[in-house]
């Protein structure tokens, strides 16, 4: 797993959370507790990262951030290193986060950067995605899901008439779920975005101008299990049992 040791796991976890008020009033909305033995969210990306071997993290922390800080500290209880970089106001935005790691340039020493947002709950194999992105020589990486449910239902229209009706079926397309691996030298466009831009978003800024270039993105195509946690309504339909079970292989000494 060479190319896994040069790769820095960066998680996004320092926006306020406002879709998880009340609760984000009190927590970091990475902090929010989960299963039944109710460690934070934040706590399954890290260990995630280190299963797949990477043991080189950096946390992008603002609101809230001492949380996470006096909770990880340096990381030495998950046999991880993890250093934080506070968000600063002069860049915005998730991809202005990342920005202002990249200028503080502890991201200088990694081939692949590994982003993962910090609202994201997965089981996805994140050596197997990188290796994917290795092999076919990826700018960028982006983790997909194919089996994404449309939150409504769908009418099909026969003119003004309704034909037949189908109650949240599957997209049908691949998604992105907020895991995706960028080249370390690729994070230099993100200069040519800040010129521009103050409020910079790493999907739609950054992996947008890939495309515009033409810049070879993957899609890594994934069945793994993954939860959106960023509202109060889905952490209220996310089962502790479920977590406990999904999970177990993470607290397995």
């Amino acid at each position: 797993m060479g190319e896994l040791g040069n790769t820095v796991g960066v998680i996004l976890c320092g926006g306020e959370g406002k879709r998880l008020r009340p609760l984000t009033y009190y927590f970091q909305k990475a902090m929010i507790p989960i299963g039944t033995q109710q460690k934070p969210l934040l706590e399954y990306i890290v260990r995630l990262m280190k299963y797949h071997g990477i043991r080189d993290i950096v946390m992008l922390v603002g609101y809230k951030g001492q949380q996470i800080v006096n909770y990880f500290n340096k990381g030495e209880r998950y046999g991880v290193s993890i250093s934080y970089v506070w968000d600063d106001p002069n860049y915005g935005g998730n991809g202005g986060a990342l920005y202002n790691a990249y200028l503080k340039g502890v991201l200088d020493n990694a081939e692949n950067v590994l982003i993962y947002y910090g609202d994201i709950l997965s089981d996805i194999n994140l050596a197997d995605m990188i290796k994917f992105h290795e092999e076919k020589n990826f700018t960028s990486t982006l983790a997909l899901s194919p089996n994404y449910r449309v939150a409504v239902g769908v009418a099909e229209l026969e003119g003004d008439r309704v034909t037949k009706l189908v109650e949240k079926p599957f997209l049908g397309k691949p998604v992105t779920i907020g895991v995706l691996v960028v080249r370390r030298r690729a994070l230099d466009y993100l200069s040519e975005i800040a010129e521009n831009k103050k409020d910079i978003d790493i999907m739609g800024d950054l992996i947008g101008m890939f495309l515009q270039r033409n810049l070879r993105v993957g899609g890594y195509i994934t069945s793994s299990f993954w939860f959106d946690l960023g509202t109060t309504e889905a952490y209220e339909k996310l089962e502790p049992a479920e977590v406990d079970q999904r999970f177990s292989f993470l607290f397995q000494e």
